[in-house]
């Protein structure tokens, strides 16, 4: 059974998880409103990531006797600067999770729930990766600047990305 407190974080990060998924989706729009496709496709499988987060979470909160309690989803950014600067803005959100997640995976400590801990894990080694692929298209689009060809060819590479389900634990 979880710690009330737990419960409350948990549901905060389904919460977190879900306003995600809205932010990439939105992501995906303002791609394909610049005439990048294939960024936008790879904004589209983000935001089946972040879905299969927060339902991993749901799923957790019910089989350990918790309440899910969904919350309302605050409103997400539409408009970015630049293709550079949705992505930029995609790896300061991520941090953002990333620090959620810790600070979810240390309450988790303070209370002795091993059981949360061990289900944490995941996110842990998942926002490492979040990080680094976000971190490396950052490179990348900064190296080409406005090479047309440039941002042609990272287009049509991010729009080979095929959807997975992120984890055994959806």
């Amino acid at each position: 059974m979880l710690k009330k407190k737990i419960e409350e974080a948990l549901n905060a990060q389904i919460n977190a998880e879900m306003w995600s998924a809205y932010l990439y989706l939105s992501m995906a729009a303002y791609c394909h409103a610049e005439g990048q496709p294939g960024m936008g496709k790879w904004f589209e499988v983000q935001f089946k990531e972040e879905q299969d987060h927060a339902k991993i979470l749901f799923n957790y909160v019910i089989s350990r006797s918790g309440k899910v309690a969904l919350r309302p989803i605050e409103a997400v950014p539409t408009e970015w600067e630049s293709i550079l600067n949705v992505f930029e803005s995609s790896l300061r959100h991520e941090q953002t999770i990333t620090e959620s997640i810790n600070k979810l995976f240390a309450l988790t400590s303070e209370e002795n729930d091993y059981a949360t801990q061990s289900m944490l894990k995941w996110f842990i080694d998942e926002q490492v990766e979040e990080e680094e692929t976000v971190k490396t298209i950052i490179d990348n689009l900064k190296m080409i600047k406005d090479n047309g060809y440039g941002i042609y060819m990272i287009d049509k590479e991010l729009g080979s990305r095929a959807y997975t389900e992120a984890s055994p634990l959806v």
